[in-house]
């Protein structure tokens, strides 16, 4: 294989660069309401009411965390089958449905939550958790139900190429690219499962309504059925760069190709049944079955750290074919100034300090000192904000020249893009985090209380504000100088010196990997069993103590002031418009 991914595959190079045009855009929207959400916050410049800082809270995290993510998913997934499979799509016709689905229900979604700066009675200013009692628009939940069932087909593509090629290849392997993706998708399938089922049974039919009311815990369970394993929908592909990538730019090989095959597995059989870890502080769940959830989750750790072992072992083996010697004097060696291997060797390594603070939030008792405050944000975004936001743009760099058959814009600027986001990443994760152990709250746009102080045992609050601001001035910059590069990579000239579409050979291959690994049908009715384990149960509680659609949403009581004197009250299932969102949040309904 010596030609680039658009000069062998020139119609499916056309969809994964759209999708990735996609990402790129929701990353631009998404990205610019961060910093305005990091000043306002912080208090350095305010220009918008607070009521309006949910609605760009929203617009932040469904664009990044849902749009941006998986548009770019689909494109390396896209890449993935058809360059390890060495074939086309099937129906490239088919393709297109797909993609379109998505870009139908991305916008018919952002309708709504755009429509909540005006004074229009649309509004989805429900935050990226848009479990009950927040309601949004019905165009709000329709355009989600279009974008998932877009990602539905994209993975069904997916599939008829693999079926397609095991009729041509019945004692053949199944590649290792293409395993990764159809194990992530069968993880996906299962859990979206959960979000299919509380939107379109409960949440549209309640906005349209058609129903009086909704079991709120009952849609939060459902929601974080789905809101946990989408973590590992970001991440695989990530995981998957630095399994087939990484090594190939250190320039070695990956160390094995079974273990990867393991990891994939355990992602599928354990992702689904853990989203309960993030309801620890819910009431009506039993504290056996979130012990079960925290076992569960816990269990998680062991394909990370064996993705630790493989992708370093592969990196350690690449820096000694170049030359590198010593315990650690290989580290040397390695090609750091090449952006794609430094963007995703420092987004590997932020996961690593995202693994630790994830520990504390998978433990059921000190999970209660973190729980729904800044620790948590500081948490996700060194995960979905660097572990995948950095390796994606990363792996940009690479892939940008492959599907538009045009030379890089500037390997320098690239360079210095992806150590400028570690470096406001640094400053602005570390600061959330401290702040909240100090029980700084998430989710609001006013976290200082009136006659109240936060006190840190080291530094202050201005301090940490301090902090936030400028990692979020670093990434802002980091992310116009991406932007540039993009641009700048889309209008240069066609070139003929481009590196081959290829990826990382192994010293372990499939043949060392037990053939049952490959038997997906097995692992997939694993998963299915174990999450009617840890969710059967649970559900069952939450129906017979609230039934299906809840008791009546009636006024629920808002404390103010230290007295804890009953001044005001507020009707929960009304609670629409960005500023009764900060009402519910404090009534407890945020999590």
């Amino acid at each position: 294989m010596t030609n680039t991914y658009i000069e062998s595959f020139p119609a499916e190079a056309k969809v994964v660069r759209a999708a990735f045009y996609s990402s790129f855009l929701a990353l631009a929207i998404g990205g610019l309401f961060g910093i305005v959400q990091t000043l306002h916050r912080t208090g350095y410049y305010r220009f918008m009411d607070s009521a309006d800082y949910y609605t760009v809270l929203t617009a932040h995290g469904v664009l990044l965390a849902i749009t941006f993510t998986i548009f770019f998913l689909v494109g390396v997934f896209t890449w993935a089958v058809t360059t390890s499979l060495d074939r086309p799509v099937e129906d490239i016709r088919f393709t297109w449905v797909w993609y379109g689905l998505m870009v139908v229900g991305t916008v018919l979604t952002a309708i709504p939550i755009f429509a909540g700066f005006t004074d229009s009675e649309m509004s989805a200013s429900v935050l990226f958790t848009f479990y009950a009692p927040l309601q949004g628009h019905p165009l709000f939940y329709f355009g989600l139900v279009l974008f998932v069932v877009g990602t539905w087909l994209a993975g069904a593509d997916w599939f008829r190429s693999w079926w397609a090629w095991k009729q041509e290849h019945p004692d053949e392997r199944i590649p290792l690219p293409t395993f990764m993706v159809l194990t992530t998708t069968l993880m996906w399938y299962i859990a979206t499962l959960g979000v299919a089922a509380a939107i379109l049974l409960f949440l549209l039919p309640w906005s349209l309504g058609l129903v009086e009311s909704v079991n709120p815990l009952l849609t939060r369970t459902l929601f974080w059925f789905f809101g946990h394993p989408v973590v590992y929908f970001w991440l695989m592909p990530a995981y998957m760069m630095w399994y087939i990538m990484l090594p190939k730019i250190s320039g070695g090989k990956l160390f094995s190709d079974p273990l990867a095959r393991v990891v994939f597995v355990l992602f599928l059989i354990l992702s689904v049944p853990t989203g309960i870890h993030h309801q620890y502080l819910d009431p009506g769940i039993a504290e056996g079955f979130k012990f079960i959830a925290m076992t569960n989750t816990m269990f998680l750790l062991l394909p990370s750290l064996l993705t630790a072992f493989t992708v370093v072992a592969s990196m350690e083996h690449g820096a000694r074919q170049r030359g590198g010697t010593g315990y650690l004097g290989w580290l040397k060696a390695l090609p750091w100034r090449d952006p794609v291997f430094a963007g995703m060797a420092l987004a590997g390594l932020m996961f690593a300090a995202a693994g630790f603070s994830g520990m504390i939030n998978a433990g059921m008792n000190i999970n209660y000192l973190v729980h729904n405050t800044f620790w948590v944000v500081g948490h996700f975004h060194l995960t979905v904000g660097t572990a995948v936001a950095l390796t994606f743009m990363a792996v940009t760099y690479w892939f940008l020249p492959q599907v538009t058959g045009k030379e890089l814009w500037s390997r320098s600027v690239a360079l210095g893009q992806v150590v400028l986001w570690f470096v406001g990443m640094t400053f602005m994760s570390n600061a959330m985090h401290r702040g909240g152990l100090l029980g700084i709250p998430r989710r609001t746009a006013e976290p200082q209380y009136e006659g109240f102080e936060f006190e840190a045992a080291v530094g202050s609050v201005g301090e940490l504000d301090a902090q936030i601001a400028l990692g979020g001035a670093l990434l802002t910059l980091s992310l116009v100088l991406f932007f540039a590069n993009v641009i700048g990579t889309a209008l240069n000239s066609r070139s003929d010196d481009l590196p081959a579409n290829e990826y990382a050979d192994t010293l372990s291959g499939p043949s060392d990997a037990p053939l049952v690994l490959d038997n997906l049908k097995l692992w997939t009715a694993i998963a299915i069993v174990l999450v009617i384990f840890a969710y059967s149960f649970p559900l069952l509680s939450i129906i017979e103590r609230g039934g299906l659609f809840g008791p009546e949403l009636t006024e629920l009581p808002v404390s103010i002031g230290p007295g804890l004197e009953y001044l005001s009250t507020t009707t929960v299932s009304t609670v629409t418009t960005a500023g009764e969102t900060a009402i519910a949040i404090i009534a407890g309904v945020g999590s």
